[in-house]
């Protein structure tokens, strides 16, 4: 797809990113340090949920399965950016060829919407276990859940195609300087030329504004739904066992739509470049980096089940 996009009538062949080029070039390997040792964290620790997953049987349940697609989904998100940034980072040729530039669009934004399609369906599955337990089995059944699965990664395959294939078929005059990253919507929409950007614009920007607002307001929903069936449990114990549940994906949740609206919602033109691409740290590679701790810390069992799994065979192989 990013080899035929690549043959529209742009005069552009390459972009250059600008990004932390801005930066003063002693912070750079200090940044290059920190990110890379949160990229390695983030893969870790989503590696380490799958793994402790995968050999605990009491954990092979719907919830546990969404969770691992949640993982798959942030491994290949943040592979589809950090590895580039990390290499720019240290480099003083920050270009990107015009189809690789299109091919991490569609990839970032087929990954980066599957996750937010697959916290939609957990927070449905949270829903269900809690207000439906006697229906869980029937509406939570193996085979539907990876059609929930299924559906998730679908949509973010159309949606990553849409944007990308809008995006790519403008025509780029030049100049190629990018202000960011990564080949991100707005700032290649500032290099675009012809009558028709602000149209894909409009239209991009809607459909996405509809999909995650959809996708937030159906989470609320279910967590509005989840409150009010947890305060009508009488003991405070039962209401408590009952949030806990549901606990780490809602922080999630609040991490991932607050540093989304902290990029997107932002007041224009009141922040300099600086600031604009530290801001979008907070959402490519903080948010992922966190994901896996809120899991890990906030979910007793999973918790449990990863220091009966790994710790307590280093430690008997150590014996």
């Amino acid at each position: 797809m990013a080899a035929t996009l690549a043959l529209n009538h742009s005069s552009v062949s390459e972009f250059i990113f600008v990004g932390f080029s801005t930066f003063p070039p002693h912070l750079l390997p200090i940044f290059f340090l920190l990110f890379l040792l949160m990229y390695l964290f983030t893969l870790l620790g989503n590696l380490l949920i799958m793994a402790t997953v995968w050999s605990e049987r009491s954990l092979h349940t719907p919830m546990y399965l969404f969770l691992c697609a949640l993982s798959i989904s942030e491994i290949f998100y943040t592979l589809t950016i950090t590895p580039r940034l990390l290499a720019d980072l240290l480099s003083s040729r920050r270009t990107i060829a015009f189809a690789a530039c299109a091919s991490q669009m569609f990839f970032s934004f087929t990954f980066g919407f599957a996750h937010s399609f697959l916290l939609t369906v957990m927070g449905y599955d949270r829903y269900v276990a809690i207000c439906h337990p006697l229906r869980y089995s029937v509406l939570m059944s193996p085979h539907g859940c990876t059609c929930l699965v299924t559906w998730s990664w679908a949509g973010g395959l159309v949606q990553g195609m849409v944007v990308t294939t809008a995006i790519f078929h403008l025509t780029f005059c030049g100049p190629n300087k990018i202000q960011h990253f990564g080949c991100h919507v707005p700032p290649l929409l500032k290099l675009a030329c012809g009558t028709d950007v602000p149209i894909v614009a409009l239209c991009v920007g809607l459909m996405c504004i509809t999909v995650l607002l959809g996708c937030f307001l159906l989470i609320l929903l279910s967590y509005t739904l989840i409150v009010a069936t947890i305060l009508k449990i009488p003991s405070a114990e039962g209401r408590h066992k009952a949030f806990s549940t549901c606990a780490s994906h809602l922080i999630v949740v609040i991490v991932h739509y607050g540093f989304a609206s902290i990029i997107y919602l932002k007041p224009k033109g009141l922040h300099s470049q600086e600031s604009k691409t530290l801001m979008a740290i907070t959402y490519t590679v903080l948010t992922p980096f966190l994901s896996p701790i809120i899991f890990s810390l906030r979910n007793k069992e999973l918790k449990t089940a990863m220091r009966k799994t790994f710790l307590n065979k280093l430690y008997s192989s150590s014996i």
